[in-house]
């Protein structure tokens, strides 16, 4: 028994010969995962699917990265599939919560191929875009809604969504939603699914907040803890780079120029969108994710990140969970975090399903004793080294040819438009202008200095790279940032998302 009074179970091992249909999975299902590539499942979708396919109310305790989406979308999709209730208007029929709407996002883009192959009909609902697709898409009716809670609750208020024949209902990254506050409005949303449903809830910890949910709302539910948000990933290993404040900016770029996909988290929004500037200022392709942005630019960015557009994301502890991109070999804490679980959810965003990763935090003489109670907090044994500019172990550690895209230039500003003194003079005055080339901030492509269209970027071993481009945090080339460090705390923001 758990601390909460709830069963647990003793973690499985997988046997290699597993296969989703010994677990329980209907073949249509079976099929449309190997169609995608899916074949064989992780400790995590082993352990939990045989009871939440049986219909009981479970409870995954692992750390982010461990495969947790499949473990609760094929119950999902399994039970509405062998349903007899109808897809109606305002009505879905079962309803996934998320913290973030990158981690809501995510979860749509795994179920698609999926729901597809069943007849069954899924939509995203979050805040920062429109309210009226949304309320068309529940208009039309849903089978599944993967929602964040604040915008959720709204249209419960407004009677846009009705939860009253959820037949399932996930929680995801439980702990997260705990965190960000979200409690309140998770038992509000609860409290309107009927009373029966099957109820799955995962999240890497089970703190106060979280037991709180599983003892108001969950019968009986079976835990299986797969692993902890504390246990290590044998295939991540993890280093503390000890710099002067004037190497800090210096290092991130060594690092950030080699191939490869590297996130580095920073503590504020404020301090993600000014190193973002400088490392396109330094030639190293970089886009920028937190709090801050329209959803529009955030969805942008992180595509461009996946798609290898911009190699580097730098980021506030918005992308520490839920975000999963393919092959992030490296993670470098810009800014340690203040708490531990914070370093281990940033640190999951590499070796993820069983791939390596490397993890770097930049450490400063101030930070030296706060450093040390995060990785014992966090249970890490880091390798600790000072180091400056130039040292080989930053080739060890991002290894290949480091590669600098010139930043983009400053498009020259149109004249002002001369304006007479006549009745067509007013149009003038409010902000009418002459012909001209458009601004950096008009939309269009900027071109790099003294480059034409299409030319190649620069690396220090001679070798061509893509040519450059502009994402929508465009380099600034007012300041030289090669001598001043990069530093979070120069401007705090009050919210780090």
């Amino acid at each position: 028994m758990t601390a909460g009074g709830y069963e647990e179970v003793a973690p499985m091992v997988v046997p290699d010969n597993l296969t989703f249909a010994d677990l329980g999975v209907p073949a249509a299902l079976v099929q449309a995962l190997s169609a995608a590539g899916v074949s064989k499942p992780f400790p995590i979708q082993a352990a939990t699917l045989p009871d939440s396919l049986a219909g009981k109310d479970v409870l995954g305790r692992g750390r982010t990265g461990s495969g947790k989406t499949y473990a609760f979308v094929l119950p999902v999709l399994a039970r509405l599939a062998a349903s007899r209730g109808k897809r109606r208007p305002n009505h879905p029929r079962a309803l996934i919560l998320a913290p973030t709407r990158e981690l809501a996002t995510q979860i749509q883009a795994s179920i698609t191929p999926l729901t597809d192959a069943l007849d069954l009909r899924t939509m995203t609902i979050f805040g920062g875009v429109g309210h009226g697709p949304q309320i068309n898409g529940l208009r039309k009716g849903a089978d599944i809604v993967v929602a964040c809670p604040g915008r959720l609750e709204d249209h419960l208020k407004a009677g846009h969504a009705k939860l009253d024949a959820v037949e399932i209902t996930v929680l995801d990254e439980a702990d997260h939603m705990a965190d960000l506050g979200f409690l309140p409005a998770v038992r509000r949303i609860l409290e309107a699914t009927p009373g029966d449903a099957q109820r799955l809830l995962f999240s890497a910890t089970l703190d106060a907040g979280v037991d709180v949910l599983v003892q108001r709302f969950m019968t009986d539910p079976v835990t299986h803890s797969v692993d902890s948000a504390q246990s290590p990933v044998a295939k991540m290993t993890h280093h503390v780079l000890h710099v002067q404040s004037d190497s800090r900016l210096p290092v991130l770029v060594d690092l950030t120029a080699a191939p490869g996909r590297t996130l580095v988290f920073t503590r504020t929004k404020y301090g993600a969108k000014s190193l973002t500037k400088k490392l396109i200022a330094q030639g190293v392709p970089a886009v920028e994710l937190h709090g801050n942005l329209s959803q529009g630019a955030r969805t942008r960015n992180l595509e461009a990140f996946s798609d290898g557009t911009a190699k580097t994301l730098v980021a506030t502890d918005i992308a520490a969970r839920g975000i999963h991109v393919d092959d992030v070999a490296l993670v470098i804490h810009a800014d340690p975090p203040i708490e531990h679980k914070a370093y281990l959810h940033r640190s999951g965003r590499t070796a993820r399903a069983g791939a390596e990763g490397t993890v770097v935090t930049l450490m400063t003489d101030d930070q030296v004793r706060d450093v040390r109670d995060l990785t014992r907090k966090a249970g890490i044994a880091a390798t600790v080294t000072k180091l400056t500019t130039g040292d080989p172990l930053l080739t060890e550690l991002a290894p290949g040819d480091r590669v600098f895209v010139e930043p983009p230039a400053k498009a020259p500003q149109p004249e002002r438009a001369t304006v007479s003194a006549g009745r067509g003079s007013a149009r003038g005055r409010r902000g009418g202008r002459a012909a001209g080339p458009r601004s950096a901030g008009s939309g269009e492509p900027s071109q790099p200095r003294g480059a034409k269209r299409g030319g190649r970027a620069k690396s220090r071993s001679g070798s061509n790279a893509p040519t450059t481009y502009s994402t929508s945090t465009p380099g600034s080339t007012s300041r030289p940032a090669g001598a001043a460090a990069f530093s979070a705390n120069s401007r705090p923001s009050r919210r780090a998302r």
